[in-house]
């Protein structure tokens, strides 16, 4: 199935709070969507995607449209809902978000995710983020995307 990222809007910013990870995940993303929605409105850098697998909403993702003072785009959030997880949603939706970035002019891009969050690691480290740090910084493994460094026409 095709993933389409798709603008958060008054159609389906309701369905966007409904998604929700496992259990366990909790730990690993502990804000719920509708945190993210109501920080959008304060911080005017995050912009927000709903992720569609055809007309089935499956997962949500947050990302800046501004630098931060060195240059970095940060991902501060990305989620696929529990019941469509381990299906390669994620991975599109990645993809495709590191081709939107390129062509606003990205060139790097800045994402963390939990130590115990292997599955996230995991598929940060296939699309190219490396780990800029051994530490973790403010419970995170920071990782980097040289988008310079990337083919342009990379699928995966």
């Amino acid at each position: 199935m095709v993933i389409e990222l798709k603008p958060v809007s008054i159609e389906n910013w309701y369905d966007c709070t409904l998604l929700q990870v496992t259990h366990e995940q909790q730990s690993v993303f502990p804000a719920p969507v509708v945190n993210w929605i109501a920080e959008a409105n304060f911080v005017k850098e995050f912009e927000l995607r709903a992720i569609y697998a055809g007309a089935v909403l499956v997962g949500f993702l947050v990302f800046c449209t501004t630098p931060d003072e060195d240059g970095n785009y940060w991902i501060p959030a990305m989620m696929i809902d529990k019941h469509h997880q381990r299906k390669g949603y994620a991975n599109q939706a990645m993809v495709q978000l590191i081709e939107h970035m390129r062509h606003k002019g990205c060139t790097r891009l800045m994402i963390g995710h939990r130590p115990d969050n292997q599955i996230a690691g995991s598929l940060y480290e296939t699309l190219g983020f490396k780990k800029i740090s051994d530490e973790i910084y403010d419970g995170e493994i920071i990782r980097c995307l040289e988008l310079n460094d990337i083919k342009k026409d990379r699928r995966s």
